[in-house]
This record gives structure tokens, C-alpha cells and sequence, in this order.
């Protein structure tokens, strides 16, 4: 369950001891922001930083809600950016579920901690969607990057007609998309009658980006990934 102030997981708390006592309650926040965990261990916690998790980005545990966490919470887990961003894609991806960060954590923190929930039945809190779409396209876009689904390369060659032609047609051969391409003549690093191009491609995977940069490689004009 997201811990921001404490009130979401309380109330969850409470009620799922009611029923099931033997229940585990596991709380989530973002390791920037880790103000219940640390008031649990009597620390005084260390918060700041843009975290996408906005919701749960709280600098002090609830009063009230903290004595109820200490009571029934069995254990809060701390969650990095990169988790809280792969599980908003995931829920995106496989769920076709637009999640914002605070209410991507519990997911986040199976990513996270994925041995310590290995053969367990699990149960997610989703609570909140409300995320700008601009921050949305930015987290999908950059999960293509991680995954090596986009992929920037720079190629250095000889400055004559037709080499883009050709880099382009090695390319689409080995069924990659093109999506951009800067062209750089003056960097000092690059000989005077050399050309510079960096080429921002789309592939399947990572497997399938290591097959274009071999083919571009065996043409002579082995790629540097940026």
C-alpha cells in the first residue's frame, strides 16, 4: 500500500486485520521521501528530491496514523524512481491502466523487491491516475530506451554522396525504424573530410538493436551507442 501521510494504509490496515489477522500489510514510499519509515525507527528522515511519486512525497508521518502503522503495518519498503516508473509503464503496457507514481508503488515495490514476494499472493493498491500527460509520454518513452526499443547511435564516415543513403538502407534491411538524424560536419573529433551522423533508431528489443548496430559494423561503419 502507498504511504503518503499514513491515512490510506490505516484505514487498509484496520480493515484487513478485521478479516484476515494473520494478513501481512506492507507499505510502500519513495526512497526519497521515506518519512513514516524512518518515524517507525525513531530516524529522522531525509526527504527532498522530484520524485514522480507526487502524491505519497510527504515530509512528516501523520500523528494519529503513525500509531496505527506502528501497530498493525508488518513492514514498510523504500522504492527508487526507476521502480515507480517501470510499473507505471507496466500497468500502462499489460494492464491498459493509466497510473500516476504514488499509486503505481505497491507495483513499483515488486520490482523492487521481487525475492521477498517470490510464491506469494499479493495484493496491489492502485489509488490515483492523475498524471500529466506529458510526464506519461516521458516515462513510456524513456521505458523504450531502457528496454534498447529506441536507441541513439553515431556513425563516423566519410563526407561523399550517398553515405546516408546507404547507412539508411542497412538499416531498413535489418527492419529498424529510423526516427531521427543529425548531421555534424565541424566536430573537432571527426576528420575534415569526415561527417558525423547521429541516428536515433526503433527496434523490437535489445537482441534486435544489436543486429543493426553488427550489420553497420560489418559494412564499416561500426556505430557508437550514445
Amino acid at each position: 500500500v502507498p504511504i503518503g501521510g499514513g491515512g490510506l494504509i490505516s484505514g487498509i490496515a484496520i480493515a484487513a486485520k478485521a478479516l484476515k489477522p494473520d494478513i501481512q500489510i506492507i507499505g510502500v514510499e519513495a526512497a526519497m521521501y521515506p518519512c513514516m519509515h524512518a518515524a517507525l525507527r525513531g530516524e529522522t528522515p531525509k526527504t527532498g528530491g522530484a520524485t514522480i511519486a507526487e502524491g505519497i512525497a510527504v515530509k512528516e508521518a501523520g500523528e494519529l496514523t503513525r500509531q496505527i502503522c506502528a501497530e498493525l503495518v508488518d513492514d514498510i519498503v523504500l522504492v527508487e524512481e526507476e521502480h515507480l516508473e517501470r510499473a507505471i509503464t507496466l500497468y500502462a503496457e499489460v494492464e491498459k491502466t493509466i497510473a500516476e507514481g504514488a499509486g503505481a508503488a505497491g507495483l513499483a515495490a515488486l520490482i523492487a523487491h521481487p525475492a521477498r514476494f517470490q510464491g506469494r499472493k499479493v495484493g496491489l493498491v492502485l489509488c490515483g491516475g492523475n498524471i500529466d500527460t506529458r510526464l506519461l509520454s516521458s516515462v513510456l518513452t524513456r521505458a523504450l530506451v531502457r528496454e534498447h526499443r529506441l536507441t541513439s547511435i553515431r556513425i563516423i564516415g566519410d563526407d561523399r554522396p550517398g553515405l546516408l543513403a546507404l547507412v539508411s538502407k542497412i538499416i531498413g534491411d535489418q527492419g529498424a525504424n529510423i526516427m531521427e538524424v543529425a548531421h555534424n560536419r565541424i566536430a573537432l573529433d571527426v576528420p575534415a573530410k569526415g561527417a558525423e551522423f547521429d541516428i536515433l533508431i526503433e527496434t523490437r528489443d535489445a537482441q534486435h538493436t544489436q543486429e543493426v548496430i553488427d550489420a553497420l559494423a560489418q559494412a564499416g561503419y561500426p556505430p557508437r551507442s550514445l
